[in-house]
């Protein structure tokens, strides 16, 4: 077992390109066998161990930086940077990120979650290099899903302009997370496909080839010779025209061809980009076939790709086994049956924000931008403003990349714009750059927005329809996952009123107050409390702007003490809001506790076990509640003193 032997990049550099090749297999059993059990990012993992192979013998991790985009592809670069023994904590809390992360080893240049960030993030490393007179190479690898996004389009613009010494590998599968959309995609297509061209290259390699090799000058000017080739029979010359030699496409799964590539170009110091193709899953046959389904899955049978389902109660009725990103798919698909202007947006998100049925029904109504949440949320208010209603499906932690828009764009021009807003709160193993512990802080003080959050399946359903009739930008935020219970059945009102909450339970002791997901383990606390002897009254607050502030107040008159409970950063949050309003109620007496997320970054581990150390399940919340009672007992005891 060669991989056995690899304990650090080092040690690469002892094997042969035939044992190189032994290992790039071993790779993948041991990745397949690790996401198999545990869950993970698997397709764009295998799609990239030959490249892994192929930068770390060539270059020098950690003296040269190797800065990976997004992350999804980081597996074998953790296997050969000394963490296969930790390989098996992957994901699991106290383990191994599932990103690429700077506090967990030298060999992670930056750390990374969200998309195209690689390019600026290595060209700031080369002008810190050459600011303080240092030596070292830097190489970003970016899928070429990632450079659909703008962020990309900027650091290669102000790369080219520097002609820093820098190399970007281009890794292009055709895939991000949803099949590849827009100009770029294309544009990498006619390079890949095109016949004219491939004849061409070969001649001019064969050309080049024949050149008598008498030192970097002479390779820099076969270089530009092939680049100004290419400029001249490409559409465009794209990356040429941005100031970036460029060679390629080359097989990305041709561990030799890259080596002996990669040493070629390692000493040239003008910017370069280097353009693999790559499949996404190679060597798994189901991660091949079905790369969308494998980008991120759960634990499945190696033998046959079935993913594991996922364990419920015996009692749990049957609409709650949808999730709540499949439960507004259907919904929207629903609503826009009988409203023609209702169009949908996804930012490479279609079949993760549950919006496959509607790209299937109405597939001229579903707008894939790419991975360019930015243009996604101005594209949706031009839409808006010509008389459309547009969903913007988005991850909480992917939204917050468009924040300028949301006000500017969306808000100050108070146009109906829906943000659909999946994975709110603590998503779980994918961790920090994932969890969306901050749509309440920062959409709440935003004028004209109105934030919602839905108890369960059923007030998401209703929540979308109102907000698709609202004459204004409407936010839902909803969790990852399965809503675990319906409560629809057990209360009766159903009309939903702008503003106004839902009282769930009544009780004198003190109030609960709760949004979103925290709802139901705020119901069963209350259970808990009254066993016990507390009586507590649970409002589902269901807006978090505006709050119902009438009721609020009145809460504080009546139980003196407010519990407030929610899935968001403590700082700005929902929480927070409430205390503003008891505040400009000048009401002093009341004593309020908050529940809710410190302000901290939340490692990646099981939403339950998350929840559970936030103190934001069904215990955290009968503690907090009986800590509150005793407090404002002993306050009140020392007052009267």
């Amino acid at each position: 077992m060669h991989l056995e032997r690899v304990k650090s990049p080092a040690d690469l550099k002892k094997l042969s390109i035939g044992e190189l090749q032994q290992l790039a297999e071993e790779l993948r059993s041991r990745i397949l066998e690790q996401v198999s059990k545990g869950g993970g990012h698997l397709a764009s993992n295998l799609g990239v161990i030959e490249l892994t192979i192929a930068l770390h013998y060539v270059f020098s991790s950690p003296q040269d930086k190797i800065v990976w985009d997004v992350g999804h592809q980081s597996y074998a670069h953790k296997l050969l940077t000394g963490r296969a023994d930790a390989f098996d904590t992957l994901r699991r809390f106290g383990g191994l990120s599932g990103f690429p992360k700077r506090s967990e080893s030298e060999h992670d240049a930056f750390g990374t979650g969200h998309s195209a960030t690689s390019i600026s993030a290595a060209l700031g490393m080369a002008e810190a290099r050459d600011l303080r007179g240092e030596e070292f190479k830097v190489v970003a690898v970016i899928g070429d899903g990632a450079l659909t996004g703008g962020l990309a389009f900027e650091g290669l613009n102000q790369a080219g302009h520097r002609k820093k010494d820098m190399i970007v590998i281009l890794n292009d599968n055709e895939m991000s997370i949803s099949p590849n959309v827009g100009a770029m995609s294309a544009y990498l297509h006619r390079v890949l496909t095109g016949s004219f061209f491939s004849r061409v290259r070969k001649e001019t390699k064969a050309i080049l080839e024949g050149i008598p090799k008498i030192g970097e000058s002479v390779a820099k000017i076969a270089h530009r010779a092939e680049g100004s080739l290419k400029g001249f029979f490409l559409p465009g010359g794209l990356f040429v025209d941005l100031g970036f030699e460029y060679l390629g496409p080359i097989d990305g799964h041709d561990t030799a061809l890259l080596i002996e590539t990669l040493r070629n170009i390692k000493d040239i110091r003008e910017p370069i980009i280097l353009h693999i193709v790559t499949r996404k899953g190679k060597g798994y046959k189901y991660s091949e076939e079905d790369p969308c389904v494998f980008h991120g899955v759960g634990p499945f049978a190696v033998e046959t790709g079935e993913q594991q389902p996922a364990s419920k109660p015996a009692d749990q009725p049957a609409v709650c086994q949808q999730t709540y990103c499949e439960a507004f798919g259907l919904a929207l698909t629903e609503l826009a049956a009988s409203d023609d202007r209702i169009v949908a947006i996804t930012a490479a998100m279609t079949e993760g924000t549950g919006l496959a049925p509607f790209a299937e029904k109405y597939p001229k109504r579903l707008f894939d931008v790419g991975i360019a949440e930015q243009h996604a949320v101005t594209f949706a208010a031009g839409l808006a403003a010509s008389g459309l209603r547009p969903v913007v499906a988005v991850y909480s932690t992917f939204l917050q990349r468009a924040y300028d828009q949301i006000i500017h764009d969306v808000c100050l021009q108070n146009l109906p714009v829906v943000f659909a807003i999946d994975r709110a709160g603590i998503v779980g193993e994918d961790g920090p750059t994932h969890h969306g512990l901050f749509d309440i802080s920062f959409l709440r003080c935003v004028p004209n927005l109105l934030v919602m959050a839905p108890k369960d399946l059923q007030e998401l359903k209703r929540m979308l329809a109102f907000a698709l009739k609202h004459e204004g930008p409407a936010a839902i935020r909803y969790p990852r996952g399965r809503a675990g219970i319906d409560l629809c059945h057990l209360f009766h009102e159903f009309d939903l009123k702008t503003g106004k909450a839902e009282v769930l339970a009544e009780g004198d002791d003190l109030a609960i107050i709760a949004v979103g997901h925290s709802v139901p383990p705020a119901l069963k606390a209350a259970e808990e409390l009254r066993r016990n002897g507390v009586h507590a009254t649970v409002v589902n607050a269901r807006f978090v702007k505006p709050l119902d502030a009438g009721l609020i107040v009145s809460l504080g008159q009546t139980a003196k003490r407010i519990l407030t409970v929610e899935e968001n950063a403590l700082a700005g949050g929902f929480g927070a809001a409430v205390l503003e309003t008891l505040a400009q109620a000048e009401l002093q007496s009341v004593s309020v506790k908050c529940l809710g997320v410190p302000d901290a970054f939340i490692p990646h581990g099981s939403q339950k076990r998350l929840r559970e150390m936030n103190g934001l399940d069904e215990s955290g919340i009968y503690q907090a509640a009986m800590a509150l009672i005793a407090e404002s007992r002993t306050r009140m005891a020392s007052s009267s003193q």
